[in-house]
Formats: C-alpha cells, structure tokens, sequence
C-alpha cells in the first residue's frame, strides 16, 4: 500500500498536474481552462480513483437538486469538456472509462506530491491512500455547508434571493450564438434534419429585437469545430453560446440544449426536449422562450405571441421541408432545383404550411437571378411568395420574398422598401433580410442608408463571406474602391475560394487602374467558374496585347458564344468598352425581360459617360428611377 500524505497540495498524472488547493489543473507546468463542473468532476474521479462513480453520485456531489440544470445533458457537455482538456476518448480511454450503465473510473497511475512524502497511487492499489481527497472535500463543502446554515438561521438569509443576486451578477447577455446542433442518430444522412432543426431554433430567437442573434451562415462554420467556446464567442462576438443534440428514434424526436456563457466558458442553463415529430415547431418555440427567459430579454406583445403561435406541422412535410432548406442554403442552381421539389411535396403534404412556401419562392428567385426559365420563375415565385404571407402574415421570411418580388419583377420601389422594412421588424436579426436591403437602398441611390444597412448584416454573420463580397458590391456602387478591396479581401480570407469575392475584387481594381491585378483576379474567378484553361489563356493574351480593352472584348466574346446571356451583363460590358449604342440596345433588352439587378443602372459606374445622354434618361423613367 502507498504511504498516505499529510498534507498533499498536487496530484499528478501523464502530462498533468492538478494543484488541489488553488482548483487548477495544468499540462506540462501551463494551465488548462477548464469549467467549473469538469473540474469538480474530475476531483471526484480522482477522489475514487481506480474505482466507479456512478452517475448518482456525481449528480449528487456536482449538480444539487436545486439547480437549474437539465443533469443528463449537463453530465454529457461537462464529460466531454474534461476528455477534450485530457485529450482522452471514450472509445479508447487513457485516463477516464465510461462504465456501461453505471458511471465513470479513473484509470491511470497517479502521482501525488506536497506533503511529507510522495507516492504513486496505481488503480490496483488500495484506495485508502485517497482518504485525504475525500477529508479535503468533504471539509470544504461541510464549510460551505455550515455557513450557508449560518447565514439562513442567524440572519434569516433569503436563499431564493441569493440566486437572484448570483444572476445579476453575470454579466447581460445582448448577443447569441446557435452552434450547429450535432446529430446523434448515428445517421450521415440525417444531417439535415440537425441542420435544419437549428435554422429554426435560431430563426425563432432572432425575432428578440433587442438580442443580437448571430446568423445561420456564420455559426454552421463552425460545425465539427475544435475550438473552445470562448474563442468562438471572441470570433463572432457573442456574450454567450447555445449548443446542444438532436436525435430522432421512431415518431419522437429530443433535443439537449444549453446555453453557456462565452467568456470563461461558464455554464448557465441547459435542457432536455423530447416530443413528437408532429409537435417539432412547438418545441423550437418552447426552447427559444425559455432561452430568452433565461437571459432575462425582454419580449413585446408581438413577439411573445409570435413565440407561442406554433402549431402542429406533419411530420412527413416537415421533413421535406427541412431537406428543402438544407438544398436551398447551398445556393447553387441544382441545388435550388432539388430544394424546390422537396418545398413542392411539403406543400402536398401540408397545404398551409407558410414557410414551405415562403423557402419555393426563395429557390425560384435563386434560379432567376442565375438565368434560369425567367418567366416560370418569376410567375412562381411571386404566387408563392404572397400564399406564404396570405397563411401567416408575421412570417418574416414571406415579407422578404414579396419585397424581392416587388424589387426585381414588379419595379414597385415603394412597396419593395414596405416590404424589406417589414421583414426586419418581424425578424431583426436576418442577416439576409439587412443584406438585401442594403443592395436594393445602395441601388436606388441611397448609398449611406445602403452601407448602414450591410454593415448590420455583417454585424449579424461576421465570418460569412458571402455577406462580405456584397458588402463589397455596396462600396463599389459608393465609389469607395480601397474600401471595396478590403472587405473582398476579408472575404477572401475566410473563404479562398469564394468565386464571387474574386468577381468583385476584379471590379474594383479595374475602377483604380489595376489592370493586372484585375486580370489575375479573373484569372481565379474563371477557374472557380470552370471555365476551360484555353478560355482563360485567350484572355490573358488579349490583355498582353491590347490591353484591358482586348480583355474586356475577348471575355464579352466568350459570353455571347457561350448561348444565352444575361443582357444586363452584356450592356455594362459594352459600356466598358465604350459602345454606347450597342450598351443602350443591350438595356433596352434588360428592361424588357426585366433582367435581375437592372435598376443598379442608376448607380453603376460602368454607365457613368451615358449619364446625359436622352437614351438613359428615358430608361430610368422606364424603370420608374427619375425621381
């Protein structure tokens, strides 16, 4: 038997120390953040090393029955954090074994030092040795104990208040991040349903107009992250994180969530949902409210009923719903198609399901804007967009779809401006909602409200680069060109290969004169496009040759043989080169097919020199732009 220790102060085991008097464990002499409940859980083990510690007990040592913690998803996220700081795994432990249906071992030798003596403890030893672990333990919290006894009979403590005291105490939370919630179904292919299961947990809690909730594109980033909570918090710079499981087993379905606090990595709140399929909404309503009431956000009338207006969806048309939106955030014409013909069968499914709706007329609207069946796309997504509104007039996402009907199909700029402002009333916290109207301002001339507006959306999804890239098409429109190449780059760094961010860096070098920076840039966007070597070569040759006109007329080219193009594209192309007249026939055919984005004609740079000529002035009294 090891000889016992007076008065040990560490305990060491492989590369780790942990200093029992100060609550520290370190790694090779530098310290481990580590949160409270991985910390306690670890004294614990190493209390009984060599033996189990059942689930019962670490509940009843970590989590007191008056705490506000859901235990089974406490335990799960605290085991995980303390494995993650060993860089242990339960499938193959070193240091922690997970006993099948009963609890946790400590498993490795350990050392302990700063008494008298020193000794190493082996599993197979006799536990004895680690009666001072459970003497210092049980001090302290008979300490604890007896003066919380002290206060409550002497001077009538109130407990409750204590509690509340503590809350107030945590710093306010203003901002949130949702992390992807991880699929425990033990199914690659039910990704999606996690996927989508988290847009809507963040789609509800963005309706708070007075919480910052960080958006979709940024938070699934991080999906399958190593990096620790805080860091994450200090990225996106959000006060607090939710994170947590989903898992659906037959008809049912449950998520664990929980809410910590990104600085200090602190635990606050977490729990355990388990309903039907049928009842999915309700329980993305019901963990939003109570997220929010737990952060002590306050609602107005609107927004609590909004939060308690779920109803029961099918499960089936949810389902397809959620891969529906899982296609259409790829945001690439096949994928437009596919999210489409799953938002179809939700509908068959479910004829008043909104945001089925309101997620069709998003895809048609993707496959307009790429030049796909224009006239289908438009009539259908204008018919979608107003049912979706029709069934569920607060749905925020069906405002933003009629606002984009309004803007690229309709030219009805006052009810496109209704329309947008409605969307980011009832869902301030939409990223894309503040981004397309940022465009449609900077578009109609009012550039700084245009700007103001991009930078909230960014504020909103910090680590997109999509949001980035059209921040960038703002400053381009603004003439702020240096600016313009910042953001691209910013966009460039989260996203290298961001083929759009390549496209408008091109832009605004052209506009400074960097013409062989502008070429190298379209170099890369061209290859991301996969447009063929030989095709880049002839325009790399053209501007040797001739210069940035012969590279401008080698691509426009290679656009018209390519089958149908875009005329707006083609006009600013020819306005490039200085073709007036052939740019004012190209317009005139934008106008006609009412092309996407054709009312950027009042900003865009390219049709500065046509400015006083009649021809321009009648198109934008045409697109009703003369005021």
């Amino acid at each position: 038997m090891a000889s016992s220790i007076t008065s040990p102060k560490h305990v060491k085991f492989g590369v780790f120390e942990l200093d029992v008097q100060d609550a520290e464990l370190r790694k090779s002499g530098v310290k481990v953040k580590l949160q409270e409940q991985p910390l306690k859980i670890l004294h614990t083990l190493l209390e009984k090393h060599g033996e189990i510690v059942t689930r019962e007990e670490l509940r009843g040592r970590i989590w007191p029955a008056n705490t506000f913690v859901e235990f089974d998803q406490g335990l799960y996220n605290a085991m995980a954090r303390l494995r993650d700081a060993l860089g242990d795994a339960s499938e193959n432990p070193r240091f922690i074994q997970t006993v099948a249906r009963r609890g946790y071992k400590f498993i490795a030798p350990v050392t302990l030092t700063g008494g008298e003596s020193s000794s190493e403890v082996n599993p197979k030893t006799d536990s004895s040795t680690w009666l001072w672990v459970h003497r210092w333990t049980s001090g302290v919290l008979a300490g604890l104990l007896g003066g919380a006894l002290f206060l409550v009979v002497v001077f009538g403590f109130d407990v409750a208040g204590a509690r509340g005291w503590l809350r107030t105490r945590t710093p306010p939370i203003r901002s949130l991040a949702v992390l992807p919630l991880q699929n425990l179904s033990n199914d690659p292919q039910q990704d999606y349903f996690a996927d989508g299961m988290t847009d809507e947990l963040i789609t509800e809690l963005a309706q708070v107009s007075n919480l910052r909730v960080i958006s979709r594109t940024s938070t699934m980033s991080y999906k399958g992250t190593k990096k620790t909570l805080p860091q994450i918090g200090r990225e996106l710079n959000a006060d607090a994180v939710v994170e947590g499981t989903v898992e659906r087993f037959g008809s049912r379905m449950r998520i664990r969530v929980q809410l910590v606090q990104a600085e200090g990595d602190r635990h606050l709140w977490a729990r355990s949902y388990d309903r039907d399929l049928q009842d999915a909404l309700l329980l993305q309503s019901q963990a939003a409210g109570d997220i929010v009431h737990e952060i002590q956000a306050s609602l107005t009338p609107a927004q609590q009923q909004q939060l308690a207006s779920a109803r029961k969806v099918d499960p089936e048309a949810h389902e397809d719903y959620l891969k529906g939106l899982y296609f259409s955030n790829k945001r690439a014409v096949p994928d437009f198609n596919r999210s489409i013909e799953y938002y179809q069968q939700a509908i068959a499914k479910d004829r008043n399901y909104a945001p089925a709706y309101a997620g069709l007329a998003e895809s048609y609207i993707g496959l307009y804007v790429y030049h796909v069946s224009p006239e289908n796309s438009r009539a259908n997504a204008t018919q979608a967009a107003l049912r979706s509104a029709e069934l569920d007039p607060n749905l925020a996402e069906a405002h933003l779809e009629i606002a984009t009907v309004r803007e690229f199909f309709d030219w009805d700029w006052p009810e496109a401006e209704r329309e947008y402002r409605r969307a980011t009333e009832l869902n301030p916290n939409s990223a894309f909602a503040h981004l397309a109207y940022a465009v449609f301002l900077s578009f109609q001339g009012r550039v700084e409200e245009g700007l103001s507006e991009a930078q909230r959306s960014q504020d909103l999804d910090p680590v997109s680069p999509f949001i980035r890239t059209a921040y960038c098409l703002d400053l381009n429109v603004a003439r702020r060109y240096d600016q313009a190449i910042q953001k691209c780059r910013e966009a460039l760094e989260l996203d290298p290969n961001f083929v759009r961010a390549h496209g408008n860096l091109e832009v605004a070098y052209e506009a400074k004169g960097l013409y062989e920076a502008a070429i190298e840039q379209y170099e890369k966007a061209a290859a991301l496009r996969g447009e063929s070597p030989a095709e880049i070569a002839d325009v790399r040759r053209a501007f040797s040759q001739s210069g940035i006109t012969g590279a401008r007329r080698k691509r426009l080219q290679q656009r018209l043989s390519g089958g149908e193009a875009d005329p707006y594209g083609v006009a600013k192309a020819y306005a490039g080169l200085k073709e007036t007249d052939l740019a004012f026939k190209w317009l005139d055919k934008a106008c006609e097919q009412r092309s996407a984005f054709v009312e950027g004609i009042k900003v865009e740079p390219m049709f500065d020199d046509m400015r006083s000529d009649a021809r321009y002035k009648d198109l934008l009294r045409r697109l009703h732009l003369d005021n």
